[in-house]
């Protein structure tokens, strides 16, 4: 999830774990260990794209990285701040950091909750910015922070942000299930003979669900809201793999098909080749766009190696997103 999110669900934690004995500076702390996993994104300054997209949401969201380091923040805090209990500090870290991979195992890119086992748990409910999440959830907090530690109205708005943040995140899935069933209907409606199916909720919301749909050698991306009143269109995107000819056998090319799980296809431009990963769709929802929200230019070194380069996003693409997510909403 983004960077407040995950603030305002550590502030939260940091608070039910100690907040009846220290005040604010529970929220303080659970703040700042809530945001500590996402450390990992400076990999990316210091190793090459596969690796860095590799570490992101591994070990730092590891329940290893929890239990081993919980301890130590606890005990470095409990020497300079007046409440002294090792305990209960690393209690407070242990939540704060356990949460943060738990929250974030429920989008796209999921977590490695399980490391160093390479099992990545992505429920794919909830995107990775989703205001009814994080508004109410961030308004009880700062309800809670302006009453007296000891008050009972305290620990009732915090309980009920928490609350309310948990039961959407419940809601989800039970939205995911019916767009699942909905996709399922629409595929076997058009006799499309599917390999794999996967749903998510598209930007800023858990109304309008996309489907990633994997066939022969093609992959399908479709549309539904729960407003929608006309049947499911899918677009067509070709693998086209066979374009990466022996390069199909590099190493750090398996690693990257690894990453996608095998949703990834090549579009070749102007004799470059380009590697789109698929789970993340398009900046789009317009009929066979092809912005690809993660499109990297598949490049070779003069020494033979290997490299993926990320390509830049167009600003007024995002806009033009929000625009046409918000009629899309609202039904076909």
């Amino acid at each position: 999830m983004d960077s407040l999110t995950q603030i305002v669900l550590g502030a939260a934690v940091g608070e039910a774990v100690l907040g009846k004995k220290i005040g604010n500076k529970a929220m303080l702390y659970g703040a700042i260990a809530g945001t500590i996993p996402d450390l990992d994104t400076f990999a990316s300054y210091f190793t090459d794209t596969v690796t860095a997209l590799k570490i992101h949401r591994g070990f730092t969201h590891s329940l290893f990285f929890s239990i081993v380091f919980a301890p130590i923040f606890g005990w470095l805090v409990s020497t300079y701040e007046s409440h002294k209990s090792i305990k209960n500090w690393t209690w407070l870290f242990f939540w704060a950091f356990f949460t943060h991979p738990l929250l974030d195992a429920h989008t796209t890119w999921g977590t490695q909750l399980f490391w160093p086992l390479d099992l990545r748990l992505a429920f794919k409910t909830i995107f990775v910015i989703d205001p009814l999440y994080t508004v109410p959830f961030l308004v009880f907090l700062i309800l809670a922070m302006r009453q007296n530690r000891s008050s009972k109205k305290r620990r009732f708005y915090n309980s009920m942000g928490l609350i309310m943040s948990s039961s959407y995140l419940a809601l989800t899935f039970i939205s995911k299930g019916i767009a699942y069933k909905q996709f399922e209907v629409a595929l076997k409606e058009q006799q499309i003979d599917f390999v794999e199916l996967e749903t998510k909720p598209s930007p800023l919301n858990t109304i309008l669900w996309t489907a990633n749909v994997a066939v022969k050698d093609h992959f399908l991306i479709g549309y539904y809201s729960f407003f929608d009143t006309q049947p499911i269109q899918f677009q067509s995107y070709p693998k086209n793999h066979e374009l990466l000819g022996d390069l199909i056998n590099n190493k750090k090319m398996k690693k990257m098909i690894g990453i996608t799980k095998g949703w990834y296809t090549i579009t070749k431009k102007d004799g470059k080749l380009y590697f789109n990963d698929l789970r993340f769709g398009v900046l789009s929802i317009q009929p066979n766009a092809q912005n690809f929200v993660f499109q990297f230019l598949i490049e070779l070194d003069e020494n033979g190696t290997l490299h993926f380069i990320e390509q830049p996003k167009d600003k007024t693409e995002g806009k033009q997103l929000l625009i046409d997510l918000w009629q899309r909403i609202k039904g076909n």
